[in-house]
């Protein structure tokens, strides 16, 4: 439980640790946790080298942040639920189902984000030669 009369700084540094603790939790019981941290240590840096400018890299990065984001949600629910009761319950499956939603929407939405960042260099880089749409450009010299 959180020290209630920690005041200013010691509040900021309970805090951080509380959140330490939390990220540590998650990782350890939750394997949906560990495989979008696993997928996002090589998926930021590709991100932040992929983006052209500042607006790029944020779109890129803060996408990647926001499925773990949700799946620490999504596991604070179901950690709730659980610790209510172990039986079966129709509010206690809503309520996870829709915990699960919410990942699955947040992966959609980087997957979009990626798509619609990166799309028009993929463009650029595999379909347009001088104005002109084809896929023989790129092994000709010509352009």
């Amino acid at each position: 439980m959180a020290n209630q009369n920690a005041k200013g700084l010691k509040r900021i540094i309970n805090a951080f640790g509380f959140s330490i603790k939390g990220f540590r939790a998650c990782f350890k019981h939750e394997e949906a946790f560990r495989q979008e941290v696993y997928v996002l240590i090589p998926m930021l840096p590709l991100g932040i080298w992929l983006g052209q400018d500042g607006v790029e890299r944020a779109l890129l990065v803060g996408s990647l942040l926001i499925v773990p984001l949700t799946e620490l949600l999504n596991s604070a629910v179901e950690a709730v639920v659980d610790r209510v009761g172990t039986e079966q319950h129709k509010l206690s499956g809503r309520a996870k189902d829709i915990g699960s939603a919410a990942v699955f929407l947040s992966i959609v939405l980087a997957m979009a984000v990626w798509a619609l960042v990166l799309a028009p260099a993929i463009s650029d880089t595999f379909l347009h030669c001088n104005g002109v749409v084809s896929t023989l450009c790129i092994n000709n010299p010509a352009y």
